[in-house]
């Protein structure tokens, strides 16, 4: 069924009239965005029975905001206290967290915010035009294309290397082999699990990000407050005046908050796709094209921009494979799939014939989330902002009480919480020995994943390389590749040459 005018304007006028679902759902995902470990899909699990309970669009409105506004809100204390809410927002620390301690804090939280909403709003409406397009791509990009897509995102292990180029690597590799920890992809022989049945599926996300990040990050707190080395920040001031300013450095960069979206659309759309990947690649995208790629890192705006709007830009691009084929995108949309099927819904090519207004309609109500979020999120940022005036005395044990909770609530095993207190270590020793924490989380998080998709291609081509050459998308991916990494090299090398 083609999507008309008149049907559009009936789908948005009954998603706005489901504003009493959407709200809650909006503050729910921003509280569970803000937590570290507390995702989604356990969220929805929980809820599971008042969502089955719900007339079927009011679950959907409910389900679609709590999960774009967690999206959203993962960005929050990763800008603040330099800890991602969830594995999308971790490379907002690299700029996020830098803003905080050049005193912007608040400026950080809008652009985030801005391009948050604004990669949603851009995506979902896509999506509402481009949707049989899109259902078709998560079909054509196979295992050969993804090898190539994740390695962009494991490129920028040698962006952040750029400084110290050996520790930067070594660090990456280190990532890589912790990576490797679980039962092989072919003959599930167990690697390094060292006996823990914990560990055969791998190493957990949440305690590796949880200790990286949010326990390394309470260690060096510590540290400074009992030695009295802490490096002074510059002055907060929490006012309405830093929202316009936040506003104003998002507004100039409009057109990458539309082209990273769409990054994080189409890494969206292909199945098991993570919202950690498309903010990695728009991150190291971003960087490769910009006039200032040596500002990246130091509290620039677009580095906090470009991963923002790809984390939401996955928001929409996850659902069409789960409107579309009935394949689920993600494990939240595995959730969304229970409670639709439980109504008797069908997923797949028929139901856009048979019930239009629930396969267009969960893009509209996505739209209509966002536009919730522009009144209800912007004045957050004055309030979220006076989290960096709380003493460190007082921040530092509720960091480690809430994220070793959090590492405990994803799996509900005691030795999760070992392994988030373990990687805090891992982490303190590698801030202070200025090995970056964000290579050694890159190959954690991509690592397996390149695996699996390589050794499923390699299993393809029959053992034969070539197979990753074999398709003409995948070859232009490849092309691509090679001028995101020799194109940085010959920029500094020509900056080299016009400095002498």
């Amino acid at each position: 069924m083609e999507l008309d005018l008149a049907t559009l304007a009936g789908l948005f006028g009954r998603s706005f009239s489901l504003w009493w679902a959407i709200v809650p759902g909006i503050a729910l995902g921003l509280a569970v965005g803000i937590l570290p470990g507390f995702s989604p899909q356990n969220t929805l699990i929980i809820l599971l029975p008042v969502t089955l309970a719900m007339d079927v669009e009011a679950a959907l409105a409910f389900m679609i905001a709590l999960y774009c506004a967690n999206h959203l809100s993962g960005s929050i204390p990763a800008i603040l206290v330099n800890i991602p809410g969830s594995a999308g927002a971790a490379a907002t620390c690299i700029d996020g967290y830098q803003m905080t301690k050049n005193g912007q804090a608040q400026q950080a939280l809008v652009v985030s915010f801005v391009a948050s909403v604004a990669g949603g709003l851009i995506t979902s409406l896509a999506v509402l035009a481009l949707l049989p397009f899109l259902a078709r791509l998560g079909l054509v990009l196979r295992s050969v294309e993804m090898v190539v897509i994740i390695l962009f995102g494991l490129t920028l292990i040698a962006v952040l290397a750029a400084k110290d180029m050996l520790k930067g690597l070594i660090g990456g590799a280190f990532g890589l082999m912790l990576g490797a920890i679980g039962t092989d992809q072919v003959f599930s022989t167990p690697r390094a699990t060292f006996g823990f049945l914990e560990l055969y599926d791998g190493l957990p996300l949440v305690p590796v990000l949880i200790g990286l990040f949010a326990i390394s990050e309470a260690l060096v707190m510590i540290e400074e407050r009992v030695t009295g080395n802490a490096a002074p920040r510059a002055p907060q001031r929490p006012q309405w005046l830093e929202t316009v300013d936040g506003l104003r450095m998002a507004a100039r960069h409009w057109w990458q908050i539309v082209w990273t979206a769409f990054i994080g659309l189409v890494i969206g759309v292909i199945p098991g796709a993570g919202a950690y990947i498309a903010s990695f690649v728009a991150y190291q995208q971003s960087r490769l094209f910009s006039r200032t790629p040596h500002l990246y890192g130091t509290g620039h705006p677009p580095g906090v921009i470009a991963p923002e709007s790809a984390n939401n830009g996955v928001t929409s691009g996850t659902l069409v494979p789960t409107m579309a084929i009935g394949v689920p995108g993600g494990s939240t949309s595995a959730v969304m799939m229970i409670v639709l099927q439980y109504q008797g819904i069908v997923l797949g090519p028929r139901l856009f014939l048979e019930q239009p207004s629930i396969a267009y309609g969960v893009f509209v109500m996505m739209t209509v989330a966002y536009l919730f979020m522009v009144a209800l999120i912007l004045p957050l940022a004055r309030y979220a902002a006076k989290v960096v005036t709380v003493p460190v005395h007082t921040i530092v044990p509720l960091i480690i009480a809430l994220t070793v909770v959090g590492a405990f609530a994803d799996r509900e095993y005691l030795f999760d919480m070992a392994l988030a207190l373990v990687f805090g270590v891992i982490g303190y020793v590698a801030v202070r020995t200025d090995y970056h924490v964000t290579s050694i989380l890159i190959g954690v998080l991509l690592g397996p994943i390149f695996e699996r998709y390589l050794l499923r291609s390699l299993r393809i081509g029959q053992g034969d390389i070539l197979v990753l050459f074999s398709s003409p998308i995948a070859n232009v991916l490849w092309c691509l590749l090679v001028v995101s990494v020799v194109l940085p090299i010959w920029r500094e090398r020509r900056l080299a040459r016009t400095a002498t």
